[in-house]
C-alpha cells in the first residue's frame, strides 16, 4: 500500500519525465515553439539550410550594420547633403574634416544612394584651400579623383582681405571654388536643407 509521501515522490517524477521531454522536444527544434500543420519541419529545415551557408565577409556584415543604422523611413531615391564648415587654420581640423566627408560618402555608396558634400572654408579657414599655404592640397587633389560627391568652397571676402593684408595676390587651389561670402553660403544651403556640421 503506498503512503502519502509515495504518491507525492511517484508525482514528482512523472512532473520531471514531461519537462524533460518538453525541454528535449524544443531544443530539437532550434529553440521554437511546436507549430501545428507540420510547420515545426519547416523551421527545422530552414535552420539547417542557415546553417550551411557559409559567413558572410566583413565588409557585407558592415554594410548590413550600416544599413540597420540607416533610418528605414526616408524615402528610397532621396539625394543627401552635408555642410562642412572649416574656419581655422589648423591642420588637425581640416584633416578631420576630410575624413567626415571620405566616411559619410562612403557609407551613402554602401547604401546605394546619393549624397552631395561641400566642404565651405572662411576666415583663417581658408588657408585649407590656398595653392600656397594648404597642408592638406594633396588629400584634396586625391579626393577629388577618388570622391567627386565632395566639392569646395573658398570665400571670396576672406580672399580680398587676406589679399590685402599680405600685399599679394591669394591663390585657391583648382579643386575649389571661390564664393562670394563662405557664411552666407553655409546659410543659403541650410535654407535649402542640407544638414550643417562643424568639424
Amino acid at each position: 500500500m503506498f503512503s502519502f509521501e509515495s504518491a507525492l515522490k511517484f508525482v514528482a517524477m512523472i512532473a520531471a519525465a514531461v519537462l524533460a521531454s518538453t525541454s528535449l522536444a524544443a531544443a530539437q527544434q532550434g529553440g521554437k515553439y511546436w507549430v501545428p500543420n507540420g510547420q515545426s519541419a519547416a523551421y527545422q529545415a530552414s535552420d539547417a539550410r542557415k546553417s550551411e551557408k557559409p559567413r558572410g565577409t566583413a565588409e557585407t556584415r558592415k554594410r548590413a550594420a550600416y544599413a540597420r543604422m540607416h533610418d528605414p523611413a526616408a524615402p528610397k531615391g532621396k539625394e543627401h547633403h552635408l555642410i562642412l564648415q572649416v574656419n581655422s587654420n589648423d591642420p588637425a581640423a581640416m584633416n578631420l574634416t576630410l575624413n567626415n566627408a571620405t566616411n559619410v560618402a562612403e557609407y551613402y555608396k554602401g547604401l546605394g544612394e546619393k549624397v552631395k558634400i561641400e566642404v565651405v572654408t572662411f576666415g583663417p579657414g581658408l588657408h585649407m584651400l590656398r595653392e600656397d599655404t594648404s597642408p592638406v592640397k594633396a588629400r584634396i587633389e586625391e579626393m577629388a579623383l577618388s570622391t567627386p560627391e565632395v566639392s569646395f568652397k573658398a570665400c571670396g571676402n576672406t580672399q580680398e582681405k587676406m589679399q590685402k593684408a599680405e600685399n599679394k595676390s591669394i591663390p585657391i587651389i583648382k579643386q575649389a571654388e571661390v564664393v562670394k561670402s563662405g557664411v552666407v553660403r553655409v546659410m543659403e544651403l541650410q535654407e535649402k536643407g542640407w544638414a550643417y556640421v562643424k568639424p
